[in-house]
């Protein structure tokens, strides 16, 4: 039976076909959708910040919503689902600058700051990313279909679009 997992802010999970995964608000934060198309096994993350603290302790933060932290937990859960990590490819959504705010600090780019950081740690993994809907100033919401691999992106006043 087919089933829709909501992966709220700060939040992962992996599941299988026929099922879909879907995050509701992304502004700055950035939508990871990960997938093995045999297995046909697909993760999302919604990741809320670039990276974690460093010299914390790993128990006093939440892995899940940090770029560096979330995506290599996410990457674990799926190969411990069964796919495979050399089959594994990304999608990713958000990164918005919400309020065209930037300073000489970087005070409002946190979108961007996100998009970036995603990259990297999925260069790092090898994880090539298959398509990307980034950036910009409006609010995404991404489906992730785990029977075909598709991500649909819906955006207010905007029509559907599909990765």
């Amino acid at each position: 039976m087919k089933e829709t997992i909501v992966i709220g802010i700060s939040d992962q999970r992996t599941s299988r076909s026929p099922n879909t995964l879907v995050t509701y608000a992304l502004g700055s934060c950035v939508g990871v959708s990960l997938y093995d198309a045999d297995t046909n096994i697909g993760g999302m993350a919604h990741i809320m910040l670039p990276q974690s603290v460093p010299g914390r302790d790993a128990l006093e933060i939440d892995r899940k919503k940090f770029a560096d932290t979330a995506i290599i937990d996410l990457l674990g859960r799926m190969v411990r689902q069964g796919a495979n990590r050399g089959r594994i490819v990304a999608k990713i959504a958000g990164g918005a600058n919400m309020f065209g705010i930037v300073d000489g600090n970087g005070f409002g780019d946190i979108g961007r700051r996100n998009v970036i950081s995603v990259k990297d740690i999925l260069s790092g993994l090898d994880i090539p990313i298959v398509a990307e809907d980034t950036g910009e100033n409006f609010g995404r919401t991404i489906f992730f279909e785990l029977d075909t691999g598709k991500v649909k992106v819906r955006s207010l006043g905007k029509n559907m679009k599909e990765m």
